[in-house]
């Protein structure tokens, strides 16, 4: 039997579910327009009143490690209704089709990488792959703008690079505008891609290109969302601290197969992963001398053999499921 205070704790943390900027029983993905509810891209300052910037100003208001045990509760519950979400997402979604690039969210859209990291994925995207990455900015960006040029022409993707370009940083003044910009240039509803960003990094703002957002609060949850629905394998463009986390993490469920089997993990950048930070060059030691196994590695600066090699794993998968 339930005690009146016992009643009156419930009724005040239902009362606080009410309070919170966010959704505490959310049921489905993030698109662009909820996420960027009340943004005006023709008036960058809108940014500051939009409902990401809310839930964020929230967030760090009540801590990023809550010792309120109603805060808590409202976004285990609204991660909860994430998980939900992606779990749907997927039985919509060949999840053998997911393939996620990592990278710097530093990266600016003036390096090359980044214009690399673009065609790659609209590459992918046009031969029936979907996109994954953390859904932030930098490389993250690169891979869910090319998902969204998917089916238009290189001049035209040219040009919406050429549109980002006043604006390379995310630290920039017009970094989302000139997103918002180019999707309004360049509508499309066909190709799908799937963004994981995360509020405890809320500064840097999520990318609209991707068409479904799945933004968590609890961030170990979403780094392990992110490495585990890749199942068609995993491409690692030049990045720090955090890419580096999402190898070895990456690495550990393969060696272990953890869900039946390896996926590639490939390497874009030669002289960065062999020399400037050799973590390919140490895997591959690894293997060689048996403290890893079942890694499906590869480093190469060719974007063909890239997509070769996700081509192959897809065809090997087929037989298998056969």
């Amino acid at each position: 039997m339930i005690s009146s205070n016992d009643f009156n704790n419930l009724n005040n943390i239902a009362a606080y579910f009410k309070e919170v900027p966010f959704d505490v029983t959310r049921k489905g993905l993030y698109a662009a327009k909820d996420l960027y509810e009340g943004y005006d891209p023709d008036n960058d300052d809108t940014f500051k009143t939009c409902h990401d910037t809310k839930v964020y100003e929230h967030f760090i208001s009540k801590g990023k490690q809550t010792s309120s045990v109603e805060e808590s509760l409202a976004r285990t519950l609204h991660d909860h209704g994430i998980h939900v979400a992606l779990d749907q997402f997927f039985k919509e979604h060949d999840n053998l089709l997911c393939v996620g690039i990592m990278g710097g969210h530093a990266q600016l859209r003036t390096d090359k990488m980044y214009r690399e990291i673009v065609f790659i994925s609209k590459r992918l995207t046009e031969m029936g792959f979907y996109m994954l990455s953390g859904g932030g900015p930098g490389a993250m960006e690169a891979t869910h703008l090319g998902a969204w040029m998917a089916g238009r022409t290189d001049e035209e993707v040219e040009d919406a690079i050429q549109m980002l370009l006043p604006s390379p940083s995310f630290k920039d003044k017009g970094w989302l505008a000139t997103a918002f910009k180019v999707m309004r240039k360049y509508p499309q509803d066909k190709y799908v891609s799937l963004g994981i960003p995360t509020w405890l990094y809320g500064h840097e703002p999520s990318t609209p290109f991707a068409t479904h957002i799945a933004k968590f609060f609890e961030n170990s949850i979403r780094e392990d969302s992110i490495l585990t629905l890749a199942y068609g394998g995993i491409i690692y463009t030049p990045g720090s601290a955090g890419t580096l986390q999402e190898i070895f993490q990456d690495a550990v469920q393969n060696h272990y197969l953890s869900f039946g089997f390896s996926s590639p993990m490939i390497f874009l950048g030669k002289e960065f992963w062999t020399k400037e930070m050799p973590v390919y060059s140490l895997l591959d030691s690894l293997m060689q001398n048996g403290k890893y196994k079942n890694l499906l590695l590869n480093v190469t600066d060719d974007s063909d053999e890239i997509i070769a090699e996700l081509m192959k794993f897809r065809e090997k998968m087929k037989d298998v499921q056969k």
